[in-house]
């Protein structure tokens, strides 16, 4: 279920591209995130702070859209989007000596710390390579060729979240007794 509020407003995007154009499909987009933050806070009753950002990267980039007529700002957003995180990460972990990935799951999973760190740092590369890479697909190729990216890159997230499972699994403490037995 999560994944489909995940996926959806990239979906009806790339519909609304396909049917219109990218100014369409851009203020699709914009309605759709603002439903799919309604629907996450309805579920969770809070925001994590990357869905506020999404939500307002997504209406600055698409007003910027729209009211200049230039889809190089809504291209250019996922990239920024995922600089930022990138930046934060690591600023955080390696300036201000703060975890904030482990601030964020921690009360969901109890791993040890030297885990937490290395995820982090697997975060900020994945973040510094969906950046440029999306940068690289909005400077050098059609929109055509960016919303058919958008489509086909939710590959990227989904193989990198399996992989983080299969790391985080290995790591997990499980609820044993001294028989080591559950």
């Amino acid at each position: 279920m999560r994944f489909l509020i995940d996926f959806f407003p990239i979906g009806l995007f790339v519909a609304a591209y396909k049917l219109h154009d990218i100014y369409v499909a851009t203020a699709v987009l914009m309605a759709a995130t603002f439903v799919q933050t309604g629907l996450i806070y309805a579920i969770d009753r809070k925001l994590q702070t990357l869905h506020k950002v999404t939500l307002v990267l997504v209406i600055v980039f698409g007003v910027l859209t729209l009211v200049l007529q230039d889809e190089r700002f809504i291209k250019w957003k996922p990239t920024v989007l995922y600089a930022s995180m990138a930046i934060v990460l690591g600023a955080a972990l390696w300036i201000w000596k703060k975890n904030f990935l482990q601030a964020l799951l921690g009360s969901q999973l109890s791993l040890p710390k030297g885990v937490w760190h290395r995820l982090t740092v697997v975060w900020i590369g994945y973040f510094l390579f969906m950046a440029a890479i999306n940068g690289y697909v909005a400077a050098f190729y059609s929109t055509e060729a960016w919303v058919n990216f958008k489509l086909w890159g939710y590959v990227f997230p989904v193989v990198f979240i399996i992989g983080q499972g299969v790391y985080i699994a290995r790591h997990l403490k499980t609820d044993t007794d001294d028989t080591g037995r559950p």
